[in-house]
């Protein structure tokens, strides 16, 4: 071995122990376990009982409690990494198509709505490659959050789907109809949100030609 290889192989060392121990840091495995709780909810939802229906949106709820916990944990503890940056919105996007894909084999949700969701997630993230590309980074924003927001309530309730008594209501609570309200307004913010981004992007490619030109 020359000398040169051998001090490659120790400069490329340091950044494969870097990885490894991002890998297994608290926020990640937060990331890991909710893509794990992907099988048992579409398992779940497979059976169509209220009983099951049940389980299914409670374990979906736990792995959506994940998304905001290991967030908040990757910022408090300063354990933010770019293995976590790539991870975290693919868990986010395995999830939701997932369930939006169980939830049209069952028929709880029109092949439109899909579609729509489908084409924003793909549109987005073809923009955000772009972007990078360009060495422009497209953060969160807050019509995207908004969006999140009432889809994952959404997705939800359509889990539950069927009518379920609650004491604080005199007739059974339809979370059929209440998780397709709820994804309605999701596609309008999906759409805005969309808008939104480009809108960014292009302010962001004239900002950055017009210091490039001054």
């Amino acid at each position: 071995m020359t000398a040169g290889s051998a001090e490659a192989m120790a400069k490329s060392a340091p950044p494969k122990r870097r990885l490894s121990r991002q890998a297994m840091s608290l926020p990640n495995l937060l990331t890991y376990a909710r893509v794990a709780a992907i099988p048992g909810v579409l398992v779940l939802m497979s059976v169509d009982t209220p009983r099951y229906a049940f389980w299914a949106a409670m374990t979906f709820a736990l792995a959506s409690v994940t998304d905001a916990l290991d967030g908040y944990i990757a910022r408090r503890y300063n354990l933010i990494s770019v293995l976590g940056k790539f991870l975290d919105p693919l868990a986010d996007k395995l999830i939701v198509l997932a369930v939006l894909l169980m939830l049209l084999d069952l028929g709880r949700v029109p092949v439109w709505a899909a579609l729509i969701i489908l084409a924003r997630e793909m549109t987005i993230t073809g923009l955000r490659s772009v972007a990078a590309s360009e060495g422009i980074v497209i953060a969160a924003r807050d019509l995207g959050k908004t969006k999140t927001a009432f889809q994952m309530v959404g997705l939800w309730a359509l889990i539950l789907n069927h009518p379920y008594p609650i004491e604080l209501f005199p007739e059974p609570v339809d979370f059929h109809r209440l998780g397709l309200a709820f994804l309605y307004i999701s596609l309008f913010f999906s759409v805005l949100s969309a808008v939104d981004y480009f809108v960014g992007f292009f302010r962001a490619i004239q900002n950055r030609e017009r210091d490039d030109g001054g």
